[in-house]
């Protein structure tokens, strides 16, 4: 079975072409078929490949499929190869599971709107170019599939692109990114230049063998691959981009933040670790960076007022809690992480996806209220994701994946309680501004009725998604829960084992308790603030007008937008315009003043009499001949 991971790709880009192909010819009720099935059946062979690699795992516990040579300059020839091991398994079963029910959601959710056959032709190819990424064996066919998903999310990010804010958003999340890709790509030119190869194995066998710890070449190297990640995962300082990115439909928002794009950044630190591992300097950074990233985005979490951008902000958090695992060497803690948070976060788009739906698009939380009755399957799946991002203790998937987080912070060889209180304290804003979201939008009074319930395509997803969000964190149980490690173990084949520093079975399950009670106190809090109503500026999102300076800075993304504005963007307007009328232009310019000229003498020979065409034939045949006899 393990031949058939072709397909897993293929499928979705072969769905993708003919979606894109037909256009508009093909009716609306075959498109679901096309876009749902192909996906549907890239997850069916995703989970035969998966059970045969189980089964019988293949030697070294990886295999790799050759499909042909991609080029052959010199010594370089890279190939379209596909490479399955513990980690690309993992990621092509989840990518694969969550991009499914998406799509099925969005068959029902998308129906009857403009573009319908074109949205589902740009999810297909988002999928296949994320399981490009995954599954790639070299990283010029990892970069292909990584300018494919920044590709495919300016596509969904501005779909309704009638709507200019729309473009907007799409553009900047283009071009933000497009930092982090452009240091990707040198680090690929470095990479090649110093190892010969870009064969993601064999440059780590050959950084190892080569590159000392802490060498130029190795942070140099590290450095840019962190900065490519920045970008792809919305890290501090590229970040911006994501919360505009809720201008499009929200399977999208679900898509980006769940099993795609943004986690693209945590699977390449992850995939060449031996790189950071030669680089401490540049691994603490990520550490650093994940930290600061997954506290700041919690506290703009809290003022926000659009459900979606709660969200976002939330998706920024929790991907800076990858970030700080991969830092301290938790790497198997990380990708738990990312597969909890996979479950969740996709269950929290697109049950918010229903409210916003219900409510004639209605995204602002204040404008809600009381929905819990009206809208019970959204209330109840929403309020189960709202729990496990939360990491409520014992009963969800985001409690295990996000403690192990935390305990590997704390007592790992490379951890620090600096970055662990760091990572509490994200615990209890998250635990705050999830549950704000579940009181204001399904307690209190109601502020509209809804006006239209969710059908069965919609309701699968949410109920698959939901049990998952609960269930999902039993596959790695820590020591002082039973000690079932599955996922870890299984990781283990692939990626570094993690380093304790401080084993002791007690001092885990402190820790344990501390990272299960926090996240109650964040949830007590929003009670007070939010479902009971005590202060004046839990009223709505007047606050922001008249609030202190402190929450305005909060509600705008700590001000990184005004800050590049006048840094970057104003000079780079203000020096296009200086120059659009420089010499070199003249240049060109008089070239075309030129042609103009010559095009008014020519277009005055076009009279129409025949006399003047004749005499003008015999002069240029006397012409010809007197250049051939004197010549």
């Amino acid at each position: 079975m393990l031949q058939l991971l072709w397909l897993v790709p293929a499928l979705p880009f072969a769905g993708f072409v003919l979606l894109a192909l037909s256009g508009r010819r093909l009716p609306d009720r075959w498109v679901p078929f096309i876009g749902v099935g192909s996906v549907g059946l890239s997850l069916l062979a995703a989970v035969l490949v998966a059970t045969s690699f189980l089964a019988a795992p293949p030697p070294g516990y990886a295999y790799s499929q050759t499909l042909w040579t991609w080029m052959s300059v010199g010594s370089f020839t890279p190939g379209i190869t596909l490479y399955l091991d513990a980690l690309s398994l993992v990621m092509v079963v989840v990518v694969t599971f969550v991009g499914f029910f998406i799509h099925l959601y969005s068959a029902e959710f998308m129906a009857g709107g403009e573009g319908y056959g074109r949205f589902f032709a740009y999810m297909n190819l988002f999928v296949g170019s994320m399981l490009t990424l995954v599954l790639a064996s070299n990283l010029l066919l990892l970069y292909l599939g990584w300018e494919g998903v920044g590709l495919c999310s300016y596509l969904l990010i501005g779909f309704w692109y009638q709507d200019s804010y729309n473009g907007y958003a799409a553009r900047k999340a283009f071009v933000v990114t497009r930092v982090g890709d452009a240091a990707l790509a040198i680090g690929l030119f470095l990479i090649f230049n110093s190892l010969g190869t870009l064969e993601i194995q064999d440059l780590m066998r050959r950084a190892a063998q080569q590159w000392a710890p802490g060498s130029a070449l190795a942070l140099s190297a590290a450095a840019l691959l962190l900065v490519g990640a920045l970008g792809k995962s919305a890290q501090l300082p590229l970040q911006t981009w994501l919360p505009d990115a809720m201008a499009g439909p929200t399977p999208v928002s679900a898509l980006i933040h769940a099993a795609t794009m943004v986690t693209a950044g945590v699977y390449l630190i992850a995939r060449t670790n031996v790189l950071f591992a030669l680089a401490p300097a540049v691994q603490l950074a990520v550490a650093v960076i994940g930290a600061v990233t997954l506290l700041l985005a919690g506290f703009s979490a809290l003022t926000q007022w659009d459900i979606k951008r709660v969200l976002a902000y939330s998706t920024i958090s929790q991907i800076g809690y990858m970030f700080l695992a991969l830092g301290v060497g938790a790497w198997t803690a990380a990708i738990f992480h990312f597969m909890t948070h996979a479950f969740f976060k996709s269950l929290l788009f697109l049950a918010a996806g229903v409210v916003i739906m219900s409510l004639d698009e209605e995204h602002d939380m204040f404008k809600m209220g009381g929905l819990r009755r009206s809208l019970p399957l959204a209330f109840w799946t929403f309020l189960v994701g709202a729990a496990s991002l939360s990491a409520l203790p014992l009963v969800t998937a985001g409690g295990y994946s996000k403690e192990s987080i935390l305990y590997q912070a704390w007592a790992g060889q490379a951890g620090s309680p600096w970055l662990w209180a760091v990572g509490i304290a994200g615990a209890f804003l998250t635990g705050m501004y999830s549950f704000r979201m579940v009181f204001l939008t399904f307690f209190g009074e109601m502020k509209q009725q809804p006006s239209k319930k969710p059908s069965i395509d919609i309701g699968i997803p949410l109920v698959v998604l939901a049990a998952l969000s609960i269930a999902g964190g039993y596959i790695d149980l820590p020591r002082t829960l039973g000690n079932l490690p599955i996922l870890s173990s299984f990781l283990q084949n692939t990626l570094p084992p993690t380093v304790i520093a401080q084993p002791a079975i007690d001092t885990e399950l402190v820790l344990g308790v501390i990272a299960g009670v926090v996240p109650l106190i964040g949830i007590y809090f929003a009670y007070l603030l939010f479902f009971q109503r005590r202060p004046a500026y839990a009223d709505g999102p007047t606050r922001v007008a008249r609030g202190g300076p402190l929450y305005r800075l909060w509600f705008a993304g700590w001000g990184f937008d005004w800050l590049y504005d006048r840094l970057i963007v104003r000079p780079f307007v203000w020096a296009a315009r200086a120059d659009k009328d420089d010499v070199i232009d003249s240049v060109y310019d008089g070239i075309t003043r030129l042609n103009v000229v010559f095009n008014n003498l020519l277009s005055g020979t076009e009279s129409g009499r025949v006399r003047w065409y004749a005499a003008g034939i015999a002069l240029g045949a006397v012409v010809v001949i007197a250049i051939g006899v004197f010549a």
